[in-house]
């Protein structure tokens, strides 16, 4: 048998979340003595916690056997069910086949094993999921809750639930699919299942809220995935994911250097084991790079976003088409968007808009655009109201349309507004400036350029400031003296008699970023009064 001393320590440490002590403890009770089929599975799980693959499903299958040879039949079908669908998510469909294979023929001979039948009704649902069969795949995770809520399986029903509300999202029914997702999320804050299945449903719930355009519930959930990660300091699995998470929510709030560090974050604990994050942290580089031009870091982010399996789309066509192949942007986002399942699908249409419009094929940009409003709810969440009403504002424009295309981005407009999303607001003001032009008002296209300008400059958005001054007729102009184009900006304002709160409404600031902006204003200059800016200001014919 194990040390006694070893054991209770791992054990110990093993409830308390506390996975390196646990590993070592168990470690030294397994070399001490062979552990049985339990903990074997405890160390297995902290193994994989820890980003030990391949010890992880070493132990895992060793435990399969002690509990075969315990004659403990529903352990083994449990641990081989297990082996099973973790291979399944790394798409090692061969192995994953052959364990789940064995875990029903072991369930099918009696003996106890029944109880791991809800189970192993999760990867059939997985399966038709994966290949777009969301009405299957409900079916099969309808089924699974319900015996797993027969056999008081909390791990089989929280998956289920999981499976089931994504499912629905994918199906269309996207509210009783985020409730059903809420209530798999309370078992989780519970501590109701185990810590894997904690760390699948965090992050699936999480790009499940992405995909329904609900990015509230998704920056509520990645607080709380931030606070079960932050609880276990040394836990590797899912800790790529979190940060992933974190990043596409910093990007779309501005904050791009916060984005680019997050997802970097993300890269080394994939590198340390966590495969889950592959994805969203090379896709999420990528995409703050594409943002700022910077072409080759996002070329080389988006292809090793594309060797975790997944497609890096929409934002590899958005760089071809920055490139100026149009073409092939189109080929791209045509082609993925066909072989995407409904609700990623509606992910992809708006880029889809955006490039067959920059293709000169406005029909196509049409059809898109009225995919995305067809089915949409009365009360959609913000998200879906904004990247919706943009695509309609975009199409409308190349349409000739300019007066209903104002009236589609002022509700986009005011939906980034809500969302905090600074980059998505300015385009909105690109399209719009485009918009009067065409009605013959040029001191509204100004107004609107130079806010979008404005904010580009902030951000580190430098095509789009390219982009603006091209549609400005005129260059790019130099900062004065030592002040930023910001800042000039804000001189201009207070030269013109505009108060800090006029200022921060006209430039869609904050008040106190306004007078954060003058103090640094004050100590470049050498001042100490608005008087003196605004001499400053004429001085320097910035009015």
């Amino acid at each position: 048998m194990a040390s006694s001393a070893a054991l209770d320590h791992g054990l110990s440490a093993f409830a308390e979340h506390r996975w390196t002590d646990a590993f070592n403890a168990l470690t030294e009770a397994d070399g001490e003595g062979e552990l049985g089929g339990a903990n074997l599975e405890r160390l297995s799980t902290a193994a994989l916690l820890l980003g030990r693959e391949d010890l992880g499903v070493d132990y895992a299958t060793r435990a399969h056997e002690a509990f075969l040879d315990a004659g403990d039949a529903a352990g083994a079908a449990r641990s081989a069910a297990w082996i099973g669908m973790y291979l399944l998510g790394q798409g090692d469909l061969a192995r994953s086949g052959g364990w789940l294979a064995r875990a029903n023929r072991i369930a099918e001979s009696g003996h106890g094993a029944e109880s791991v039948a809800g189970l192993l009704r999760i990867p059939a649902g997985l399966g038709a999921l994966y290949a777009g069969d969301a009405e299957t795949a409900a079916r099969a995770f309808d089924e699974a809750f319900a015996i797993g809520d027969r056999l008081r399986d909390r791990d089989a029903m929280a998956l289920a639930h999981l499976g089931l509300g994504q499912a629905r999202i994918m199906l269309g029914q996207t509210d009783d699919g985020l409730s059903l997702l809420d209530e798999v999320m309370v078992a989780i804050t519970a501590g109701e299942v185990s810590p894997i299945t904690s760390g699948i449903v965090y992050c699936s719930v999480i790009g499940s809220c992405h995909l329904a355009f609900d990015v509230r519930r998704a920056l509520e959930w990645t607080i709380a995935l931030d606070r079960w990660c932050g609880a276990r300091p040394d836990m590797v699995m899912f800790s790529g994911q979190c940060q992933a998470h974190r990043a596409e929510l910093y990007r779309l709030h501005g904050a791009w250097a916060d984005a680019l560090e997050s997802a970097r974050v993300a890269a080394d604990r994939v590198r340390h084991g966590d495969w889950t994050g592959a994805w969203g942290a090379w896709y999420q580089q990528a995409e703050v790079h594409r943002l700022r031009g910077e072409i080759d870091a996002a070329e080389k982010a988006y292809l090793r976003a594309a060797e975790s399996g997944y497609p890096p789309q929409p934002g590899l066509a958005l760089l071809r088409l920055a490139q100026g192949n149009a073409r092939l942007a189109r080929s791209m986002i045509r082609q993925a968007a066909e072989e995407a399942d409904p609700a990623t699908r509606r992910q992809w249409l708006p880029a889809a808009a955006e490039i067959e419009l920059a293709a000169g094929d406005v029909e196509a940009a049409r059809r898109a655009a009225d995919e995305m409003t067809e089915g949409m709810p009365r009360d959609a969440k913000p998200l879906l109201r904004a990247v919706t009403a943009l695509c309609d504002g975009a199409v409308r424009l190349a349409e000739g349309n300019p007066r209903g295309a104002l009236s589609s981005l002022r509700t986009a407009w005011a939906c980034w507004q809500e969302l905090e999303a600074p980059y998505e607001a300015a385009r909105c003001r690109v399209l719009t400036a485009r918009a009067w032009r065409a009605l013959g008002d040029e001191a509204s296209t100004s107004m609107e350029l130079d806010a979008a300008r404005a904010a580009f400059l902030e951000l580190g958005a430098a095509p789009d400031v390219a982009a603006v001054d091209a549609l400005s007729r005129r260059g790019p102009s130099a900062a004065v003296g030592p002040l930023t184009p910001r800042e000039v900006e804000i001189v201009r304002l207070v030269a013109a008699g505009k108060s800090n709160r006029a200022v921060a409404g006209e430039l869609y600031l904050s008040e106190k970023t306004v007078e954060r902006h003058l103090s640094n204003i004050f100590s470049k200059l050498g001042i100490t009064s608005r008087t003196a800016a605004t001499a400053y200001a004429y001085e320097h014919a910035l009015v």
